[in-house]
């Protein structure tokens, strides 16, 4: 699949609150950010164990500044990937979210749904009951 058909399939979700929720899902072509992709650049991104321990400030600024993660090895293999907090963030919160989509695609497949008027008149009687 193109890089192309994941960005189409990951543009920001806007909840009811109007607030934009920016997806970081990362995969082969990158991180998805906004409206861009930032590229993996496998020269500067993938380091082995010994840099970390003798460049750990640096490789933390590179991490943070570019927002993209670094793959650190050990005797050639990878074994660990950093990358930046936000970016973390971003992707579990886009995961919860597709959790979420799967679970109500999965509701809808095996009929478990209700009528908008009905869902709605709950919410009206449970907000009732509470005043």
């Amino acid at each position: 699949m193109s890089p192309g058909f994941w960005l189409r399939r990951c543009n920001p979700f806007i909840l009811p609150t109007h607030k934009k929720i920016h997806l970081d899902i990362r995969s082969i072509f990158g991180a998805v950010y906004g409206l861009g992709v930032v590229k993996m650049k496998i020269t500067t991104d993938i380091k082995p164990v010994t840099y970390l321990k003798s460049r750990a400030a640096d490789l933390l600024n590179q991490i943070n500044e570019t927002h993209r993660p670094v793959i650190i090895t050990q005797n050639g293999e990878s074994r660990a990937v950093l990358q930046d907090p936000e970016s973390y963030e971003n992707m579990r919160n886009a995961i919860g979210l597709l959790k979420l989509i799967s679970q109500g695609e999965s509701d809808v497949r095996n009929g478990r749904v209700k009528p908008q008027e009905e869902v709605f008149k709950d919410i009206e009687n449970s907000l009732k009951e509470k005043l």
